[in-house]
């Protein structure tokens, strides 16, 4: 098992954030969050053409980059420390059960079209669908089948962290085609899921804690930098050593993820335990990252909150923390 990233790796994560320094700032994400299309465009669109992430797991034989979802999720967690309203996950998540139960022709058809940056989203089930309201290619499960969804009615679903994007569908005017295995599609979607949530998490834990230290450096309080006092360096340095031990186990399950011969049961048990520790980090972290503010961070102003809320979104998104350790224990 590899604990650190390639040299291709290393430059795919430096690239991605060097992109996002310029063109995700805080008034970038503010207004992509609440912009009629719940992202960047240009963003989305510089992120596929330039660096080509929706085209890190299609294989190179459906027009793809032909890499892992290892990268993929170099890429999420980058994106997590930004805040970014991103239509990478949902897309992610749909590849990944094309890629596990579609049939060959729906492949051939679909799969180029993602790798070009049109946006895919899967419904699981009933509840709201992530990017529904904005995904060119709409996929869900019905019983063993992986079904194409064409022409469903979707509804904006307002959330807490409004830069994840939610949407009812209403498949009852859509036109269904049959393309795959349920089943296989099901499971791998839920496994990728939990794996992509857990190195959004790493970045947002990362980038809160990274946004307390510099503010406690800054901040002034009985004549010395706050981050002076003793105390408040043990909370910090317990955030730290929990944000490095959620991303070995971020890293351990997307590598076990991303390997096609790696045994299931495992790839299973490493994402449940990663992203159970990893979403609770994520949740220590802003709550920390509130608390060590002071009054500036219940602020709109701020972007702590901006933290709290994803943070508490990818805490729904895939399962809670307690249903990933529930999984593990069964």
């Amino acid at each position: 098992m590899r604990f650190e990233l390639s040299e291709e790796q290393a430059e795919l994560a430096a690239t991605v954030r060097g992109l996002l320094a310029k063109r995700a700032d805080s008034l970038a994400v503010r207004t992509a969050s609440t912009a009629e299309t719940g992202h960047d465009p240009a963003l989305w669109s510089v992120l596929c053409e330039q660096i080509g992430v929706a085209a890190l797991a299609v294989p190179e034989a459906y027009d793809g980059v032909g890499a892992s979802f290892f990268e993929t999720a170099v890429v999420l967690e980058e994106l997590g420390a930004t805040f970014a309203p991103s239509p990478l996950l949902a897309t992610t998540v749909a590849t990944e059960a094309l890629l596990a139960g579609a049939t060959e022709d729906a492949k051939q058809r679909l799969l180029p079209r993602i790798a070009t940056g049109e946006i895919a989203t899967i419904a699981l089930d009933d509840e709201p669908v992530l990017d529904g309201d904005r995904a060119a290619i709409v996929l869900t499960v019905r019983g063993d089948e992986l079904v194409e969804v064409t022409g469903a009615v979707a509804t904006w679903v307002e959330s807490m962290d409004q830069s994840v994007r939610l949407a009812r569908l209403d498949l009852s005017g859509a036109e269904l085609a049959v393309i795959g295995d349920g089943a296989a599609a099901r499971a791998r979607a839920e496994l990728v899921g939990g794996a992509a949530v857990t190195a959004l998490a790493v970045g947002l834990a990362d980038r809160a804690l990274r946004m307390t230290v510099d503010y406690s450096k800054e901040r002034v309080q009985f004549g010395r930098p706050i981050g002076s006092f003793q105390a408040l360096k043990h909370r910090m340095a317990d955030v730290l050593a929990r944000v490095e031990m959620s991303r070995s186990a971020s890293w351990a399950a997307s590598y076990a993820v991303a390997d096609p011969e790696s045994d299931p049961a495992e790839a299973a048990f490493l994402t449940h335990a990663a992203a159970s520790y990893a979403l609770e980090t994520a949740a220590l972290a802003a709550g920390e990252c509130v608390q060590l503010h002071g009054g500036i961070a219940i602020t709109w102003e701020h972007d702590a909150h901006l933290v709290f809320k994803r943070a508490h979104a990818l805490g729904q998104l895939y399962g809670a923390p307690h249903r990933h350790r529930a999984a593990i224990e069964l």
